[in-house]
């Protein structure tokens, strides 16, 4: 059974990400689990003098990615890259032996948001996740005014989004055991 942590990158409570992944969630096939990583905005800045020991929000953080096998991550773009405080939780999992190979789906809320895609594909590859191609997907929420129910009741999104998590699945499922 697949446990995956959901990470919006946006803060706003109204967000299209965060709705996305709600959506997701709904939509999970059977065996999979989705948890919605809530504590984004409550991560103090990246400081390197703090990783020991890490902070306890921080020590949680890494705690639930020594339990899950996979990520689902909607980022938004800001000024054409990722924003702040997602690129702060990156810099703190950074140290994390448990993130390296962790299996990686990029939801994109907006196709527009090329350059975040770009900029985010190159910070996890960096920090060596696997990225799944074929669980990415982009769902184009601009200006639709969506919640996670409408997302999850859409024939063609819910379509993309079953068949992503199933790739991220499969993409789980054959992974090496050590």
């Amino acid at each position: 059974m697949p446990r995956l942590l959901a990470i919006s990158g946006s803060l706003r409570a109204a967000s299209t990400n965060t709705a996305l992944l709600k959506a997701a969630s709904m939509l999970a096939p059977s065996g999979t689990s989705i948890e919605l990583y809530r504590d984004l905005s409550h991560l103090p800045h990246f400081n390197p003098d703090m990783e020991s020991p890490l902070p306890s929000i921080v020590a949680e953080l890494h705690a639930r990615i020594e339990n899950v096998d996979g990520f689902l991550i909607a980022c938004p773009e800001y000024a054409r890259g990722i924003p702040g405080a997602f690129k702060n939780a990156l810099d703190w999992l950074v140290g994390s032996t448990s993130f390296p190979g962790m299996p990686v789906a990029l939801f994109n809320a907006s196709p527009r948001a090329s350059a975040a895609q770009n900029a985010l594909r190159l910070v996890l590859t960096t920090m060596s996740a696997d990225v799944i191609d074929d669980a990415s997907i982009a769902i184009d929420l601009l200006s639709k005014g969506m919640d996670a129910d409408d997302i999850a009741g859409d024939p063609a999104m819910s379509s993309l989004i079953v068949k992503a998590l199933n790739s991220l699945a499969a993409a789980i499922a054959e992974r090496p055991v050590y």
